[in-house]
């Protein structure tokens, strides 16, 4: 599946427009541990290895742009794909062998996530903690089978938030406003490999 997805910061009047008539789906919460390369060679091309409560996923973009207002990812969440993707062993614990790779942890955090839908759109609505710190976001999102799909899912999602009045500026997501405040370096590396391009 490839998800498309626009990230927004939301007020207040933001979140009760776009949740006027919205179905409630679910509340959850969830810790997840990114892992990277001491050189970041997974992050500067905008691949992101994650354990979602233990379970290993790979995000890996489908774009090349950093003024793009929408996200687009392709999600590998089978064990075996993975190993093949990062080029690992087949065989032996899975932590294991990415920690023989040079692949170590780089970022903890605990999202609690509100999950809606509306009109064909999933609303996900998530207070990440950090430890020290919070980041609220906001995310809507349509899922895809064929890559064909994904210019006619954009514009669905833009229209969708136009729609209800929420502003279309590129927001970081939560694994990037950590990078900012927590490890310059690495953020620096992604502004120069053209990954993120740096907010006004």
């Amino acid at each position: 599946m490839i998800e498309v997805e626009k990230k927004f910061l939301l007020s207040e009047g933001d979140e009760a427009r776009l949740l006027a008539g919205a179905e409630f789906l679910a509340e959850k919460s969830f810790t997840d541990i990114y892992y990277d390369t001491a050189d970041y060679s997974l992050s500067v091309k905008d691949t992101w290895l994650r354990a979602r409560d233990g379970r290993f996923e790979l995000k890996v973009a489908m774009y090349s742009s950093t003024g793009r207002l929408v996200d687009q990812y392709d999600e590998l969440e089978d064990e075996v794909k993975i190993r093949e993707a990062l080029h690992l062993e087949a065989g032996g614990d899975f932590t294991e062998v990415m920690a023989r790779a040079g692949y170590l942890s780089f970022c903890t955090c605990q999202t609690t996530r509100r999950k809606y839908s509306k009109n064909g759109f999933i609303i996900d609505l998530d207070s990440v903690d950090f430890g020290d710190f919070t980041y609220n976001i906001g995310e809507i999102e349509l899922m895809v089978h064929e890559k064909s799909d994904i210019d006619g899912a954009i514009e669905k999602i833009l229209a969708f938030a136009k729609e209800h009045g929420l502003a279309m500026a590129p927001v970081r997501g939560k694994v990037r406003e950590y990078l900012e405040r927590k490890r310059p370096a690495h953020y620096q590396a992604l502004v120069k490999a053209g990954i993120i391009a740096p907010l006004p």
